[in-house]
């Protein structure tokens, strides 16, 4: 088993049923779920014109590699009903789901990125997986003091 950080993602429909349904059907897949943050409300990111999301970073044990938990992730993407092959790039999403962090592998393929490459950089991220992992250490910088430096105006508990 290897301890995996993925966060989760939705700016369509019900988003925290959507959360909470890909969670479960990771979870019956064989992940099994040790920690979960809060949702956070956050403003949309990129340029697309859109409502704002829910995130939420959960850590999990995993027993398959990161290329299979990719894949699975996709999958479970798929059954919710997300359709890369015709959204638009940084656009609307009904669900998404990063690989944020696979216990402390690297891994550089052109269709996966361990650490997220843009993990230290994304407010959104870096707020719940602080929160349920406030010492956790990202190619040598504390999250914490990377999320220090960021701005998380925007950002609240959801239901708060």
């Amino acid at each position: 088993m290897t301890t995996a950080y993925l966060c989760l993602g939705s700016n369509l429909g019900d988003r925290e049923q959507t959360m909470a349904q890909a969670l479960a059907t990771l979870c019956r897949a064989g992940l099994t779920l040790r920690r979960s943050s809060s949702y956070y409300e956050t403003p949309p990111w990129g340029p697309v014109p859109q409502g704002p999301y829910l995130n939420q970073v959960v850590e999990v044990d995993s027993p398959i590699g990161p290329k299979s938990l990719l894949a699975l992730g996709l999958e479970v993407e798929r059954m919710l009903g997300r359709d890369r092959a015709n959204e638009v790039r940084f656009g609307p999403r009904r669900i998404d789901i990063d690989i944020l962090l696979f216990g402390d592998e690297t891994v550089r393929d052109d269709d996966l990125e361990i650490p997220h490459p843009r993990l230290m950089e994304r407010a959104f991220a870096l707020v719940p997986l602080t929160e349920i992992a406030p010492d956790i250490v990202v190619g040598g910088i504390r999250a914490a003091d990377a999320l220090a430096q960021l701005d998380r105006s925007g950002i609240t508990r959801h239901g708060t």
